[in-house]
């Protein structure tokens, strides 16, 4: 069988500092916690944090192997509890400090503002992609639902074998190019994902890894029964994540060729944030690790060890597979904590204002027992107050309940933007996915009306997107504090808010907060230009000839929203 092996990103001499800074101060926290009152194991673990970061700094020590080890080994979801005291009693001040409480629960990567940069249009997407590919000289990682078959995803893979050829005609092929899909839809048709990339598979065997990810819901009997085209409804990799050496894509785009010309979706480039590609380069891989992999000849098979996702145990699967992406996360958290806090009691070699804004991952695979994303989501909302303003977009607008529960009874004012129906990505679609966007309209004027209801329209705003010949992908949210006339945090990725967001796939998103006005006027912009091609929605809208639902629609409605 091939093997693979990932990447190195950290230097070893980097890895030795951080993980001595990591696993030491754990070992006394643990100790002392365990013996003395909270207020006296606070004064010795600042003790031991600067006595560890003071050792950090003259050389290092073997003790940091044990770093994995001493990260937090339950892969439960923490509860997100309500610190006590003011937003901004601890951390750097300003805007970034009231969303702190993030950091308690997710790993929380410090980055100057400038590195960040939004990109506002397909083409811009796929360019950038194709650019940073050529030019990638360690690691290339792709995570996405599926590759599609067209000719621009065709020069798309020609980038990567022009990367990998370039890398493997100097004196030391370095370039590894790993690439995540979801098992159904990459293996959709006779042509279709597996067999785009198959060649360069076969050509650059030692450099090249597919993960084909598969949920473990879709065994036994289901997946004998149900058709391929609909297969992916029981539960998919989503993740889109995008990375070339220490850059990173964030997107909710497929790498497919409307994605690439008039499928309006949101993409962030984090232009070398070390870190936080880090961190996606493990989290893929360690989907990776739990997926089938596909081999040269087009077969697939599991790695050594590991359960198989419909042929084996579920239970056996999903712990397994949440264990593997919960080490990811955990160590990660651990060190970014330890990290933190030094910069943040010692402020070295940081200059006024250059790490202006925080990067906070989150992951939501509810199959597999991961909850973060969820949870972080539902803390935004419920502590949204009456004078923040939340501009949450979706292609999808299915709310789960309890997001819906939460937008009707928080305080803060809420501009919601979905997709109207002709700009819906199966308007026009065969069959039963022909109904889809009449479900939408009905799941959307159950809204409405709820909103009415409740008395609420002067506060919840429900939009409609349009454009001529395009098709609405956009999700995600802008946050606007009390006060303030540009957004302050973000949240951009692959969820979609909805049912199966939640409960079916495996999601990543980012939140970002930044004090960096640059970037902040960035994020208004993004959201002024999406939301100007919008319409607000009325009882006229749902009036129009256009909009009547047949019975038939509003009675599989509740499947609808279940599965798509």
């Amino acid at each position: 069988m091939r093997t693979w092996t990932s990447p190195a990103h950290h230097s070893p001499s980097n890895d030795l500092r951080r993980e001595i800074a990591m696993a030491a101060p754990m070992s006394w926290r643990r100790l002392v916690y365990s013996v003395y009152s909270p207020a006296i194991a606070g004064v010795f673990t600042r003790i031991s944090d600067r006595l560890f970061r003071a050792r950090d700094r003259r050389g290092g020590s073997s003790v940091l192997l044990l770093a994995p080890l001493l990260a937090e080994a339950d892969p439960a979801p923490r509860h997100v509890s309500r610190p006590t005291g003011s937003a901004g009693a601890q951390g750097t001040d300003g805007l970034c400090s009231h969303f702190r409480w993030m950091a308690e629960h997710v790993p929380a990567f410090r980055v100057p503002g400038a590195h960040i940069h939004i990109l506002t249009s397909p083409d811009q997407f796929y360019q950038t992609m194709k650019a940073r590919i050529k030019t990638a000289k360690r690691r290339v990682v792709m995570a996405s639902l599926y590759l599609g078959t067209g000719q621009l995803e065709q020069e798309l893979v020609d980038c990567m074998e022009e990367a990998l050829q370039r890398s493997q005609d100097s004196d030391s092929p370095d370039l590894k190019v790993s690439v995540l899909l979801d098992y159904t839809r990459g293996s959709r048709g006779q042509i279709n994902s597996r067999t785009m990339l198959l060649p360069l598979l076969q050509r650059f065997t030692s450099q090249m890894r597919v993960s084909l990810y598969h949920t473990p819901d879709l065994r036994g009997l289901l997946r004998l029964l149900v058709p391929q085209r609909f297969n992916e409804t029981i539960g998919v990799q989503h993740i889109k994540v995008y990375l070339f050496d220490d850059s990173i894509i964030i997107s909710g785009a497929n790498l497919s060729d409307s994605y690439f010309s008039n499928r309006q979706d949101r993409y962030v480039l984090l232009d070398n944030c070390r870190e936080v590609a880090n961190f996606f380069s493990d989290l893929v891989e360690a989907v990776g690790d739990v997926s089938l992999q596909l081999q040269p000849d087009d077969s697939v098979s599991m790695l050594e060890g590991m359960v198989h996702p419909y042929k084996g145990n579920r239970q056996d699967f999903s712990a397994a597979a949440r264990d593997r992406i919960m080490e990811v996360v955990n160590t990660a958290h651990v060190r970014q904590q330890l990290l933190n806090a030094s910069e943040d009691s010692e402020d070295e070699g940081m200059s006024e204002g250059e790490e202006d804004t925080w990067v906070f991952p989150l992951v939501q695979m509810k199959p597999l027992g991961i909850r973060v994303d969820e949870q972080i989501t539902q803390r935004l909302l419920t502590d949204a107050g009456p004078d923040s303003t939340v501009f949450l977009t979706s292609g999808y607008f299915n709310l789960t309940r309890a997001y819906m529960g939460l937008v009707l009874g928080a305080g803060a004012s809420y501009r919601i933007l979905t997709a109207s129906p002709e700009v819906n990505g199966f308007f026009g679609a065969k069959g039963v996915a022909g109904a889809i966007p009449a479900a939408y309209i009905h799941i959307a004027r159950q809204f409405y009306n709820q909103v009415c209801r409740l008395g609420q329209q002067e506060r919840v705003h429900l939009h409609e997107y349009h454009r001529s010949q395009w098709t609405f992908h956009a999700k995600g949210l802008w946050y606007y504090l009390q006060g303030q006339d540009r957004p302050c945090l973000t949240l951009i990725g692959s969820p979609n808010f909805g049912y199966r967001s939640v409960h079916r796939d495996l999601e990543a998103q980012i939140a970002i907060v930044t004090e960096n006005e640059e970037l902040q006027s960035q994020l208004q912009e993004e959201q002024e230009m999406l939301y100007q091609r919008s319409s607000e929605v009325s009882n006229s809208t749902f009036e129009q000839p256009d909009r009547h639902v047949k019975l038939w629609v509003k009675l599989v409605t509740p499947l609808i929203k279940n599965f798509f």
